[in-house]
């Protein structure tokens, strides 16, 4: 039995786990090459880098969300991929079980016939055998000739004009809704790739993908140094929004107790992770997540040191000092990139 919003249990989540890890192997090997989403060897960084490229080469994209796909997947269409490519019987009977697992509110029992178990180990190899099916092998057959990239539930198709992405979207609407799904209505949207060779003028001509924002912007070519405007990916706005809520909650300025080190060694992992990832491109747009690092470093040291109370210069010249003779100390010290104090 699982509750009203179908969390599994610990014991579920063990199990599922031992039933991913024996038929993850089999079921991966099925997978076509655009699909990124929790797979092994495969990473969203892969997907952004292959969207890059595309997005050179076509002007074009269909950008697409299925809503709610978790909560959403038919468990009949579901099961007949299951039994299809998972031989084990015992490892279909539980997927079967966790499927239907009826969940209980206000003390009535409530059966399901769609949907994954929220937060379940084993949901996301489960959407994406659905997706192989609904999604992946139709472009196939739909649209040979047109690339395209799926991290889970969010996707993109390169098209080479808008009435091809019109025909695309169209034509994907309603192979959703034979699944059983539905395109998110505000999350799919159709963009031109504009650049500087580009110049065509259209409403939509940036889209967020696995937190890059891809838009018209400045590049610099790798052959000669020069600059020229490109579509590129950069860390998205509500990405860097994201990053700086992270930060203010750790109420870092309030912690007046703990030494630099000590702030240092918890701020470290997450500006570590932040740079590997959304440092991959276009890395100097990651300036007002440092900025915001090193101003809540500021105004500890303003809190814990009374002789800089009220004096912000003061406190910041003292961590650009800092940043200078211990570079170690902070990571994004530690590979250059400093930031603003101020």
């Amino acid at each position: 039995m699982q509750f009203a919003c179908s969390v599994p249990t610990v014991s579920d989540r063990i199990a599922q786990m031992v039933v991913k890890q024996f038929i993850e192997p089999e079921l991966d090997q099925i997978f076509l090459p655009d699909s990124y989403g929790y797979r092994p060897g495969k990473s969203a960084l892969d997907a952004v880098g292959v969207t890059r490229k595309r997005c050179w080469k076509y002007e074009w994209v269909l950008e697409f969300d299925i809503k709610g796909l978790f909560d959403n997947l038919p468990h009949d269409l579901l099961l007949k991929a299951v039994l299809k490519h998972v031989g084990c019987k015992w490892a279909v009977l539980y997927i079967a079980r966790w499927l239907t697992a009826p969940m209980e509110q206000d003390g009535r029992r409530i059966e399901r016939d769609r949907g994954t178990p929220q937060g379940g180990v084993i949901s996301p190899i489960l959407s994406n055998l659905f997706m192989h099916y609904a999604f992946d092998l139709w472009m196939g057959r739909t649209h040979p000739d047109l690339p395209w990239c799926r991290y889970a539930d969010d996707g993109l198709v390169h098209c080479r004009s808008e009435r091809e992405a019109e025909a695309v979207k169209a034509t994907l609407q309603e192979r959703l809704t034979e699944c059983g799904l539905e395109m998110h209505p505000t999350k799919t949207r159709i963009v031109y790739c504009k650049n500087g060779k580009r110049q065509g003028r259209y409403p939509n001509v940036t889209f967020d993908f696995l937190g890059y924002r891809f838009a018209p912007r400045r590049v610099r070519n790798a052959q000669d140094g020069s600059l020229f405007c490109g579509f590129a990916p950069a860390v998205s706005p509500s990405a860097l929004k994201s990053m700086r809520s992270t930060v203010r909650d750790l109420d870092i300025a309030r912690q007046t107790h703990r030494s630099l080190e000590d702030v240092a060694q918890e701020l470290n992992p997450l500006i570590q992770g932040w740079i590997g990832y959304y440092g991959r491109y276009a890395p100097s747009q990651l300036e007002p997540m440092l900025r915001h690092v090193n101003l809540t470093l500021r105004r500890w040291v303003m809190r814990k040191f009374k002789r800089y109370a009220r004096r912000k210069v003061a406190a910041g010249v003292l961590l650009e000092r800092m940043a200078e003779t211990c570079p170690e100390l902070f990571a994004h010290w530690r590979i250059g990139m400093v930031g603003a104090f101020a």
